[in-house]
C-alpha cells in the first residue's frame, strides 16, 4: 500500500506532499528532521492522507498535485 499525504508546516504554514509506504514513520521524520527538504520547515501536521495499492497511481496522484491545477484541487477538495 502507498499513501500519498499531505502535511502542514506548523512554523509557515506551507504544505509538503509526498508518498510513502509507511506514513507514520515518515512523519516521525519529517518531524525529525532526517527529511532534507522539510528539517527547515517542521514541526509538520498531517492534513490528509489517501491509500493506494497501485505504485504508479499514488506517484501519478503525487505529481498531480505538486502542479497548479492539483493544488487548486488540493485547496478546494483536501484540505
Amino acid at each position: 500500500m502507498y499513501s500519498v499525504y499531505i502535511l502542514q508546516s506548523q512554523k509557515d504554514n506551507s504544505y509538503y506532499t509526498g508518498v510513502t509506504t509507511d506514513l507514520k514513520q515518515r512523519i516521525v521524520d519529517h518531524n525529525s528532521g532526517s527529511s532534507q527538504y522539510s528539517s527547515t520547515k517542521r514541526p509538520f501536521k498531517l492534513l490528509w492522507h489517501c491509500i493506494f495499492y497501485d505504485k504508479k497511481k499514488a506517484y501519478d496522484f503525487e505529481r498531480y498535485l505538486k502542479v497548479g491545477s492539483g493544488m487548486a484541487f488540493r485547496n478546494k477538495h483536501l484540505i
